[in-house]
């Protein structure tokens, strides 16, 4: 431990060369989020390093770090554009034999903890021990909604009858 350098010393003394190593990894945008994230790491880490450490080597490369983090971290940020690709259907991924929109629209229109527990048990199968404890409410309040959601779409979506639709 280095008892006789208080860090705010290694700050003011550093903190200049960091930043510039900063702006000559990440650029001039990204250059303080990374100066910030070296000095937090570097405040964590202080009280172990030897009194004999050569504090600018050892805050430059606490600096290189974080800068590669951050250039890592960018390759991962979504790219803003003006306008979302709108899709020529809806997609229907991961619902084998699903492209039916009126039963989409149907669910939609259904109260939310109905809609949630139709949904729940019987395209993702859950029992409705698993759905209460999801939405809330007893097994019995879930297995309710579910049948009374039920009952709504075979009102509302002429579907509702055929092979493949909850009974």
């Amino acid at each position: 431990m280095n008892p006789t350098l208080p860090f705010e010393t290694i700050v003011v003394d550093h903190g200049d060369r960091v930043l510039r190593v900063c702006r000559a990894v990440v650029g001039r945008d990204d250059a303080d989020d990374a100066w910030s994230e070296t000095f937090i790491a570097a405040m964590r880490a202080y009280p172990d390093l030897p009194a004999d450490a050569n504090h600018e080597a050892w805050l430059v490369t606490i600096a290189h770090n974080k800068s590669i983090d951050l250039i890592r971290s960018r390759k991962r940020r979504a790219i803003p554009v003006e306008e979302l690709p709108v899709p020529k259907q809806a997609s229907t991924l991961g619902i084998p034999g699903a492209v039916d929109d009126d039963l989409w629209e149907a669910l939609a229109e259904l109260p939310n903890k109905q809609r949630h527990t139709v949904a729940y048990h019987y395209l993702t199968g859950l029992s409705y021990s698993e759905i209460a404890n999801i939405v809330g409410g007893s097994v019995d309040a879930a297995r309710r909604a579910a049948a009374d959601g039920i009952k709504a779409l075979r009102k509302t979506y002429p579907g509702a009858s055929q092979e493949g639709v909850a009974r």
